[in-house]
């Protein structure tokens, strides 16, 4: 469940499946086990990443350092971000 700002300048926390396409975000943490981390790390999903929604459910397609990636809502789910932007 996504968690709302205490103050209109504390960003918005949530999933990255949550996050609206077209929107950004700052991965702020990582849930799962640890080969998962490990691995989502190595595709650029490190925390204090900046990543873009492009779109979709699943899978979701998402933009991070250049790249477009498709994850499935299960991974995305496990993807923490402060969301740019939102308003309280």
């Amino acid at each position: 469940m996504p968690t709302r700002p205490s103050s209109p300048w504390q960003p918005e926390r949530l999933p990255l499946c949550q996050l609206p396409a077209g929107a950004s975000g700052r991965v702020y943490e990582l849930t799962g086990e640890g080969q998962f981390k490990q691995r989502i790390r190595e595709l650029g999903f490190g925390e204090s990443a900046v990543v873009t929604k492009v779109s979709g459910q699943s899978p979701v397609i998402c933009r991070i350092n250049g790249t477009r990636i498709a994850l499935s809502h299960g991974a995305a789910s496990q993807i923490l971000v402060e969301r740019f932007g939102a308003v309280a």
